[in-house]
């Protein structure tokens, strides 16, 4: 972990925060930070694709024994157990299930910062091929110094180019940006 408060430290901070960090060390100690990972991944992509379980999961309507006995019932059909099934268990008994995505996000930047991975989100105006997804996460090695966890989105309302976030840092060498520039100095001439 970095040391000195270095502007790269990964920051985990309220009640979401207090919840990744423990689930964190309790993974450490059970030697299964990436099985921890996997589950939660497993969950997040399930909370992403599913209108009804954001609703279970976002919604102060349904009482915590309702909402321990659907998340109960969803980890078993999923298959997740273990450390990330009764820590998913236990944020529901506690009437935190609202807060569950930012705890995944904070697992996930504290695992990233134990193993020394930056992560960088690249949005492109079309799918890159996998060369090219490669080819970047090159460039952000060499410019980080360190391995590089690329996320990456489509916007075609880009035209071409990409924005790159990484850290604190933003580049945006979209042709959407560079056209509106150019619009911009044609209007203060004219």
């Amino acid at each position: 972990m970095a040391e000195g408060g270095s502007q790269d430290r990964v920051l985990v901070s309220g009640v979401a925060g207090r919840y990744a960090t423990a689930l964190f060390e309790l993974a450490s100690e059970a030697n299964a930070i990436d099985a921890v990972s996997a589950d939660l991944s497993s969950f997040s992509t399930m909370l992403a694709e599913s209108a009804d379980l954001r609703r279970l999961v976002e919604s102060p309507a349904f009482s915590a024994e309702d909402q321990v006995a659907a998340i109960k019932a969803i980890l078993a059909k999923a298959g997740i157990s273990g450390i990330a099934g009764n820590f998913i268990g236990l944020v529901a008994s506690k009437r935190r299930l609202f807060t569950l995505p930012g705890m995944i996000q904070g697992y996930r930047n504290l695992v990233a910062e134990a193993k020394g991975i930056v992560s960088a989100e690249v949005t492109l105006a079309e799918q890159p091929t996998a060369k090219r997804v490669e080819e970047i996460r090159s460039a952000l090695k060499g410019v980080a110094g360190k391995d590089v966890d690329v996320a990456i989105k489509i916007d075609p309302a880009l035209i071409g180019g990409l924005i790159v976030k990484m850290g604190s840092r933003m580049v945006d060498a979209s042709l959407k940006t560079k056209l509106n520039s150019i619009r911009l100095a044609m209007k203060e001439v004219g």
